[in-house]
């Protein structure tokens, strides 16, 4: 059943709302999310989900915002994956995109939805195939699916929120939270410049800043190296890359989060207490087995 015309317009009002929030927030500097200790007492960070609903709910339950004040929460990737529609008439990712867009409005301070690679190839049209599957096509029937001619409505409402996520958040103490790792810094650096400005198309294009940030996995370690001297860090965490057991390490500088399977991983690092690249690893944990991963 084609959703009704008053839950379209809550989508609409919901996209326009959350994209707002993103660009009014207080710690929000330029493209970038600045946390300092007046501003957040620590930070959960998430990554890929890719459609799963019920990893973003464990999430959020681990989360719990409501008891934790001073606790903000990233999550990274949403878009394409996850359960289809009935006969395989679309994707339902879209569905966990507009959980995203609800939980900013709810939180708009505290929420924070960084631009992944995924989402950026929405807002550019740019093609994503996988196992046999267009992947932007599959998004737009589901939408077709929910939203019948209203889809083409809705789907500009999400690209409006998309346009004004985040790059990446800072926080005081060194730690550096981007989708991706660019390729090729140590050889051709990076503009930094790109979490300030805003609206460049270039940038999302292939070669572009945003483009090289959001697609790039480079983690040799002595391009962490030289893109954490870039954007002023000592620790880098990542989404974008699989990671079976739910994160990797594969250098001294950077950490790499997945949490769109069974294993998936989050961790909670502080603000602005001191924090190495050790504590991080050593701090995270699996959304179904809060143990720590490593002893």
């Amino acid at each position: 059943m084609v959703a009704s015309p008053e839950s379209v317009q809550f989508v609409l009002d919901t996209c326009r709302l959350a994209a707002q929030a993103n660009l009014d927030a207080a710690a929000r500097r330029g493209r970038m999310i600045s946390l300092d200790h007046g501003a957040a007492d620590e930070l959960m960070i998430t990554a890929d989900l890719h459609g799963n609903r019920l990893n973003f709910q464990r999430l959020l339950q681990i989360a719990d915002l409501d008891a934790y004040p001073g606790r903000h929460l990233v999550v990274q990737e949403v878009c394409h994956g996850g359960p289809g529609y009935p006969h395989n008439a679309g994707c339902m990712s879209h569905l966990l995109l507009e959980d995203v867009m609800a939980m900013k409005v709810a939180y708009p301070e505290r929420f924070h939805f960084l631009l992944s690679n995924h989402e950026l190839a929405e807002v550019t049209d740019l093609p994503i195939a996988k196992a046999g599957k267009m992947l932007n096509l599959q998004f737009r029937a589901g939408l077709s699916v929910m939203y019948g001619e209203a889809a083409g409505q809705v789907r500009q409402g999400y690209l409006g929120f998309l346009s004004s996520c985040p790059l990446a958040i800072r926080l005081a103490n060194g730690v550096f939270v981007s989708h991706g790792s660019p390729a090729k810094v140590l050889e051709e650096g990076f503009d930094a410049d790109v979490f300030q400005r805003e609206g460049r198309p270039e940038d999302l294009q292939a070669g572009g800043e945003v483009y090289r940030l959001v697609w790039g996995r480079d983690f040799r370690a002595e391009n962490a190296a030289a893109f954490a001297r870039v954007v002023d860090a000592s620790v880098l965490i990542h989404g974008h890359e699989p990671c079976d057991q739910g994160f990797q390490a594969p250098n001294d500088i950077q950490v790499i989060l997945d949490c769109c399977h069974r294993n998936g991983c989050y961790v909670i690092v502080p603000v602005a207490e001191p924090t190495t690249h050790q504590h991080v690893v050593q701090s995270i944990r699996r959304l179904y087995d809060t143990d720590h991963v490593q002893s």
